[in-house]
């Protein structure tokens, strides 16, 4: 690791006015949980490191029935696990969060920083995205909100700017009879990053689903949303063979990565397997 200036910030724009100044030299630093295992593989090499531990702007973790969940860039992943708040409207978020990563990452690297480092084989933005988040930038010049889809571009990509700092995630309120469930595959139980994972949020009324979000990740450049087995799946009473009609549908339809954790065939068959399994938890039909 090559030496830095360490810069702490009072306020948020004086840490966008920093970005701004130094540009491609330098990194924000929320967590550091990736950022200084890249500096110490000599992956990354800032002049300068902006931290954003004096920034209490980007903290907090609330809840309105009208507006919905915010959650401060800076709250960690054990942060939001254990958010009474979360744990009650939000259950399978609380859930995913419980289960990123390991203990280490969890108490120490926080939702925003994750959100920013864009790692596809990662729990959040996926789990966000069946949600409807949305990000809330703050830069040099004011603020703006991207929704999930619009904020990840590519793999390590996102749509942040050089001046801009991910201040906030918002969420929707969830609806009557909102449910969720979250799924995550592991190549072997040792790894905790995952090659699938699977997020399906929906509005249950009378047992049919209405207002369908299914999005696969991990095993995509970025998380993506199955439009076509949404559709399936919207108001339908669902059944076992419909379930794996649906995963049929967004394996065919996703187009996975090939690396040495597993090709592209392998990743797909697990794909499917997820989903339907999730499909099948969240409908009752596991026991059949």
């Amino acid at each position: 690791m090559r030496d830095f200036d360490f810069l702490e910030p009072p306020t948020v724009a004086e840490a966008c006015r920093m970005l701004s100044d130094l540009g491609d030299d330098c990194r924000a630093m929320a967590g550091g949980t990736a950022l200084m295992l890249a500096m110490r593989q000599r992956m990354l090499s800032p002049t300068h490191i902006v931290s954003l531990a004096r920034l209490d702007a980007l903290r907090g973790i609330d809840f309105d029935p009208v507006q919905g969940l915010r959650i401060g860039a800076l709250s960690r992943h054990c942060d939001v696990a254990r958010s009474a708040v979360v744990q009650q409207h939000y259950p399978m978020l609380a859930s995913m969060a419980g289960r990123l990563a390991n203990p280490q990452v969890r108490n120490q690297g926080t939702l925003g920083g994750n959100l920013c480092y864009a790692d596809p084989a990662t729990d959040p933005p996926g789990c966000l995205m069946a949600l409807d988040a949305r990000v809330v930038l703050a830069g040099a010049h004011g603020e703006r909100v991207l929704s999930m889809q619009e904020f990840l571009v590519d793999y390590y990509q996102t749509a942040l700017q050089s001046d801009e700092l991910l201040r906030e995630i918002r969420v929707p309120p969830p609806l009557p009879g909102s449910a969720g469930h979250y799924a995550r595959f592991l190549r072997t139980a040792a790894e905790h990053r995952p090659l699938v994972n699977v997020a399906l949020a929906l509005h249950l009324d009378a047992g049919r689903g209405h207002a369908v979000r299914l999005v696969t990740g991990a095993s995509t450049a970025i998380p993506t949303r199955a439009t076509r087995a949404e559709q399936l799946l919207e108001g339908r009473l669902v059944t076992l063979a419909v379930a794996a009609e649906a995963a049929a549908m967004v394996a065919a339809d996703i187009d996975t990565l090939s690396d040495q954790r597993g090709s592209a065939d392998y990743r797909r068959a697990m794909v499917g397997v997820t989903v339907q399994r999730s499909i099948a938890a969240l409908f009752g039909l596991a026991q059949q």
